[in-house]
């Protein structure tokens, strides 16, 4: 095993992010090659004591065009035209003690936070009353948002220069988390979760659009941890939920928050002691073990909710993309699945061995992947509710995990009806692994009838049905191996000279990031040579998808 204790390994590598000896630059698929096209990586002056143990994750995030200013007085107050709005959020942002903070947002977005007590500098917040803006930037594009030691970096996808082109600095802790909403209103689109417990919300054009290190017009939420005071572990925007968003923390609950709105910042005004035992907003959790949602008590207050999961930290959560269902995966080693709207525990079941890590939703709602601490990869069905896949070829923690909704088979002719699905892990070994989830494999093999049950199989179906399939809300001890069908990687490759912790798919690439903050764009087969041909055609073609979810649903093929 490479981990240490906290997941963890300690290396020596150089933040060049030079290609390590013994690395192909290419890995071979039943497709063609993935070649390495270019890196991204975190600036050279920054020294590898200073990281810390920030785990380096990346978000995705795709500006759309800018709509065009409607009046004179509109185009004056456009993001970053005014240096005046932004001299007094950088003047008033994060003051008090984030008890009675008050906004005024513009609709672009801009804020000022005032309050009776200031504090200047702040946690990651300007403290300069000359913001200069960045005229160079024409408000579009797909950049990648990165977390290394107690920065965040802002890189664009589509230029292969290597280093950022924005660096957001925070003072007095490491950001951990983060999410992006393309479909946000308000400008507010990126949210950031600190291991200090704070969380912001920003506009991602704002902070590109400013030359400095620090946020700009940003939302404080959970100001010195006045809520919950055990660190951010993840974050997400809720589908649909108009700026509704989700931090869990690691102290196993989730807390659910309203966006600050153009006319209010809906702050939290009753507040218990610091250590968040006596939170007022919220009744006393009375027993640790079960889950328990609480609302609070005062229509004032944000967070408007608080789900308790469990006992231990919530490693990772994720919504299924019609934002009907939330998973969470944690310290106890369950995958947990709610009904989000209705706030209920649907299903769930425990992994073999140590903490579940990470878990990714395929497009259609129907799988889930989990991965962490026993080396493998499950695949959990909804319609089952139970595991019915699982993959061995990791060497180490399994610590991203990602279907892959645009890849396709290369030998569909359209003739068959064969299911599969095509997703991705990384873990701590250092390697990526491909895997081919064929339904064909995993629904009709073998399985061990349950006591006072037998199986029955739907017409048509892609799956199984058991007579007797779980109460709604059971959580379901781990199952035998030998009961489950067993898939193999289609491609294992060591992609990093360090510890893995996230991958991304995109139309054109697969992403890889380390711990270090090393992020490798691996090209598609057959997309390199026609980028070189018609690289702007391409890139115009890619972000139409990026924008259009019926395009990107096609996670399965005929045969």
């Amino acid at each position: 095993m490479i981990n240490t204790a906290n997941g963890m390994m300690s290396t020596s590598s150089s933040s060049a992010n030079a290609q390590s000896p013994g690395l192909k630059t290419y890995f071979k698929t039943p497709e063609g090659r993935y070649k390495l096209h270019y890196e991204k990586t975190h600036p050279s002056s920054l020294l590898h004591y200073a990281h810390g143990k920030t785990v380096t994750q990346v978000t995705l995030a795709h500006l759309k065009d800018k709509p065009a200013p409607s009046t004179p007085t509109a185009s004056s107050s456009s993001f970053g035209a005014s240096t005046g709005v932004k001299s007094a959020a950088a003047r008033w942002l994060g003051s008090g003690n984030g008890s009675r903070a008050l906004s005024f947002v513009g609709g672009n977005g801009g804020s000022k936070s005032i309050s009776s007590t200031s504090r200047i500098g702040s946690l990651g917040t300007s403290s300069s009353s000359t913001s200069m803006t960045n005229t160079n930037f024409d408000g579009k594009g797909t950049y990648l948002i990165s977390n290394v030691g107690d920065a965040i970096f802002i890189s664009d996808l589509n230029s292969q220069e290597k280093d950022p082109i924005k660096s957001i600095h925070f003072s007095n802790s490491n950001p951990v988390c983060h999410a992006f909403d393309q479909d946000a209103k308000e400008g507010h689109d990126l949210l950031i979760g600190l291991n200090s417990a704070d969380v912001y919300s920003v506009s991602l054009r704002q902070q590109l659009q400013d030359v400095g290190k620090k946020l700009v017009g940003a939302h404080h939420y959970n100001k010195d941890g006045c809520v919950n005071n055990s660190r951010c572990t993840s974050i997400a925007w809720v589908p649909g939920g108009d700026g509704t968003f989700v931090v869990a923390h690691a102290d196993g609950n989730m807390y659910v928050y309203e966006k600050a709105s153009s006319n209010n910042f809906k702050a939290v005004f009753h507040l218990g002691n610091k250590d968040g035992a006596g939170d007022s907003s919220f009744s006393v959790i009375k027993d640790q073990t079960q889950f328990s949602v609480a609302h609070a008590r005062y229509s004032k207050s944000n967070p408007i909710a608080r789900w308790h999961v469990c006992q231990g930290s919530i490693n990772s959560i994720a919504f299924s993309f019609d934002g009907a269902y939330l998973a969470t995966v944690g310290r106890d080693g369950y995958l947990r699945v709610f009904d989000y709207p209705k706030e209920q525990l649907v299903c769930g079941g425990k992994g073999y061995y140590g903490a579940v890590l990470c878990c990714a939703w395929s497009m259609d709602g129907k799988y889930i992947l989990t991965g962490g601490e026993d080396d493998l990869v499950q695949v959990w069905s909804m319609e089952d509710r139970k595991v019915v896949a699982w993959g061995e070829g990791h060497n180490s923690w399994v610590s991203g995990v990602a279907f892959d909704s645009y890849w396709s088979s290369p030998n569909s002719d359209g003739t068959a009806e064969t299911v599969m699905y095509r997703f991705g892990s990384v873990g701590q070994d250092t390697q990526l692994l491909l895997w081919d989830l064929v339904m064909d494999e995993i629904v009709v093999p073998l399985r061990r009838c349950p006591p006072g049950g037998s199986p029955t199989y739907s017409t048509g179906s892609q799956s199984s049905h058991w007579d007797n399939v779980s109460p709604l809300g059971t959580l379901q001890p781990a199952s035998s191996i030998r009961d489950v069908p067993k898939i193999s990687p289609v491609v294992a490759h060591r992609v990093h000279s360090e510890p893995l912790s996230g991958l991304i798919f995109t139309q054109e690439s697969v992403l890889t990031v380390c711990q270090e903050g090393h992020i490798k764009i691996w090209m598609r087969p057959g997309i390199a040579e026609s980028q070189s041909s018609n690289t702007e055609s391409l890139s115009s073609s890619a972000k139409d998808k990026l924008l259009l979810p019926s395009k990107i649903g096609g996670s399965s093929y005929k045969q």
